[in-house]
């Protein structure tokens, strides 16, 4: 299930540039829609016209932050995009001194690894450690995931007070993912109190049908969520209590180390 684009906050601020915001919001319309969108198709998305569009599209190409097919003249991403997501994750403390012991955890968990950042409302994957063959959106970083439904998540909102997790969970839209989803703001918040009280979160089948992870925060220094580590499954290879059993341990552990 595709979820829409981000909006990007007004530009009111005086302080602004007006342009660059309308820059921003050209190449965010790329995000979770298809590879190639048309001037018409980002004109619709942005709520900028056309010749707005064209512009801005014709300056990102230039940069080569979108690309155009020379055929049909729709416009994508481009490569230079993946210059700053490497900036930002060969430079970011959390990401470097995470990845030796992810990669320790993925060889005792012999599962899927990851670490994510808390970002707004979201998880964002910044780092992912596969250990067999899973579907292609599950090895790539810069996916985001609600914190009401997945175990980092709910991890995170564990080590804020009942109070803020609550006005989290209840102020976002709360879809269902699959029919597991938990979108009550009573149900999520029972599992945000277990996570608090276990150190960790589970969560089977809410984000993918199949899967089954569980997470626990890492914090700063004054106790605030930075993020999670997270171990994925499969349903088809573990039961839950297992699982939990085998891996709340391992995952902990590792939070443990990093936030020494």
């Amino acid at each position: 299930m595709s979820r829409p684009p981000v909006r990007l906050p007004a530009a009111d601020n005086p302080l602004n540039v007006k342009s660059i915001h309308k820059a921003f919001v050209v190449l965010e319309a790329f995000r979770d829609n298809e590879r190639y969108l048309g001037l018409g198709e980002l004109a619709a998305a942005t709520g900028l016209d056309k010749s707005a569009v064209q512009r801005f599209t014709h300056t990102l190409r230039t940069l080569g932050y979108l690309e155009q097919d020379p055929v049909t003249r729709r416009y994508a991403l481009g490569r230079r995009v993946l210059d700053l997501a490497f900036g930002f994750l060969k430079n970011h403390p959390l990401v470097e001194r995470s990845a030796p012991i992810l990669a320790d955890l993925r060889r005792a968990a012999r599962e899927r690894v990851d670490l994510t950042l808390m970002d707004g409302d979201d998880v964002l994957y910044v780092f992912r450690l596969q250990s067999k063959r899973e579907t292609f959106a599950a090895a790539l970083v810069g996916r985001r995931v609600p914190l009401y439904c997945s175990a980092g998540g709910r991890a995170i909102l564990s080590r804020l007070d009942d109070d803020e997790a609550r006005r989290i969970v209840e102020r976002v839209m709360r879809p269902a993912f699959t029919p597991a989803t938990k979108t009550e703001p009573a149900k999520i918040m029972a599992e945000i109190r277990k996570a608090r009280r276990q150190g960790y979160a589970l969560q089977v089948g809410e984000w993918r049908p199949a899967e089954l992870v569980v997470a626990a925060a890492i914090v700063d220094r004054a106790g605030a969520p930075l993020g999670a580590v997270h171990v994925a499954g499969s349903l088809g290879e573990w039961e839950p209590e297992e699982f939990e059993r085998r891996m709340a341990p391992l995952v902990t552990n590792a939070v443990g180390a990093i936030s020494e």
